[in-house]
């Protein structure tokens, strides 16, 4: 005889609990309203135009082109002109550069179907002369553009030099008659000349603020007096010394002209003593700091020491100093004596002479110095502490390194750390030359 298995049923609250839970989720996800919401939420070809756009220019270029691939409406968002407002082309030669290039195809996309959307330009070139005539022909292309802004940087040597004038004058002119609106262009080292300025002038005299041009050796001084002339809006200009002159500083200073607010100037020798360097008059200085007062005058200095003849022998209103080569006691010490406007002073090397004496006149009589930069110099401990303690807690920058400063009978290398910190008012340490 079979026997019947009775069901026992179990009355464990936990348990029914568990089941209900399960329950409840399989329904909801399993449901049409669960189905359907959980498509809306991954559905991303419904998202707004404007969401997929703020995304898409968070990302790469070669990411952003992948992504238009997914979908139609993707596609267009790539194509929207905000999306192309800023480009940069990389140019580089496989067998010059580890770098990547933007794509022929992308290239010539951006051309038939972008150039007028571009504002801000840049093109990035590698050391070879093909990257630079590229740049070139692409600019050459730009007929029905409207760029605000221009730049041109050789990330290696400055391979458009390699270009000839008559190719790179006339790319450049394209985009000179066809913007109308420049604003800003860097253009450093580059075979640019005086009449390609005068086209710039000629289409862009009312929206050039800023124009950065150091290394151009075919543009005189009457090329850039044409711009400085022209161009009342321009407001940050940087260029070589050897093209400023007092005529340019009094265009600066016109009543027609907005107050400058950047002044770069790069005083460069690669040939000791082949270059004479003028001298800049004392009332043509006076007359750009009475106009624009908060100018910032920067130079850059990469003299040999037999040079610096001609600078700083009267007052100077310079702000910003940089000798990237040897600079002697001497100069130095005309520093101290003429530049009251100083706010930054690096110098790389001086030589085997205590520069003491100099930085205690830079430090009572450049009342605005906030940052220092030492590289091969010597200071003795005192001398140093010195100059700390009358520049007190306005030095916001200082940089030395240990091997600069030179014990003395008064300190040591130990305590000079705790003396200057207590003159800044913060924790300082010099700096320490690299063991590897």
């Amino acid at each position: 005889m079979k026997r019947i298995r009775q069901t026992v049923k179990t009355e464990n609250p936990i348990l029914q609990a568990s089941q209900r839970s399960k329950k409840q989720k399989t329904f909801f996800y399993g449901s049409s309203f669960g189905k359907s919401h959980l498509q809306t939420l991954m559905d991303w070809g419904t998202l707004p135009l404007h969401v997929v756009l703020h995304i898409f220019q968070f990302l790469p270029l070669v990411d952003r082109a992948r992504a238009s691939s997914v979908c139609r409406r993707w596609n267009e968002v790539f194509h929207i002109p905000d999306l192309w407002r800023k480009f940069e082309f990389e140019l580089n030669q496989p067998a010059t550069s580890y770098l990547k290039s933007t794509h022929p195809d992308l290239i010539q996309q951006i051309i038939k179907r972008h150039a007028d959307d571009l504002q801000y330009v840049s093109f990035k070139v590698d050391s070879s002369t093909e990257s630079a005539e590229a740049a070139c022909d692409i600019l050459s292309q730009l007929v029905n553009c409207s760029i605000k802004t221009l730049g041109l940087i050789s990330t290696a040597k400055p391979s458009f030099m390699n270009v000839s004038k008559a190719h790179f004058a006339s790319a450049l002119t394209v985009v000179f008659v066809n913007s109308k609106s420049l604003s800003s262009i860097r253009i450093d080292d580059t075979p640019v000349d005086d009449p390609s300025l005068k086209v710039l002038v000629a289409n862009n005299s009312d929206t050039l603020k800023l124009l950065k041009m150091s290394s151009c050796p075919h543009v005189s001084p009457a090329g850039i007096l044409c711009v400085a002339d022209q161009c009342h809006g321009l407001r940050e200009l940087a260029l070589n010394y050897y093209i400023l002159s007092d005529e340019l500083l009094l265009a600066l200073s016109s009543e027609k002209h907005v107050n400058l607010e950047h002044l770069r100037i790069d005083v460069v020798s690669e040939n000791p003593g082949q270059i004479e360097f003028h001298t800049i008059k004392k009332q043509s200085w006076d007359a750009l700091v009475k106009h624009s007062p908060k100018v910032n005058i920067v130079m850059y200095f990469f003299l040999y020491e037999e040079e610096f003849d001609a600078f700083f022998r009267e007052e100077t209103p310079v702000t910003h100093l940089y000798f990237g080569r040897a600079v002697s006691k001497a100069m130095l010490g005309r520093i101290g004596m003429n530049c009251p406007r100083l706010i930054e002073l690096v110098v790389c090397a001086n030589g085997l002479q205590p520069l003491d004496d100099e930085l205690i006149c830079i430090a009572e009589r450049c009342k605005n110095l906030t940052a220092m930069g030492l590289g091969e110099c010597e200071v003795t401990c005192r001398g140093f502490i010195e100059f700390v303690k009358m520049c007190g807690g306005r030095l916001t920058q200082l940089s030395i390194m240990e091997e600069v400063l030179i014990p003395d009978n008064d300190y040591n290398l130990d305590q000079i750390h705790s003396e200057v910190s207590k003159h800044l008012g913060r924790m300082w340490f010099p700096d320490m030359m690299p063991t590897w």
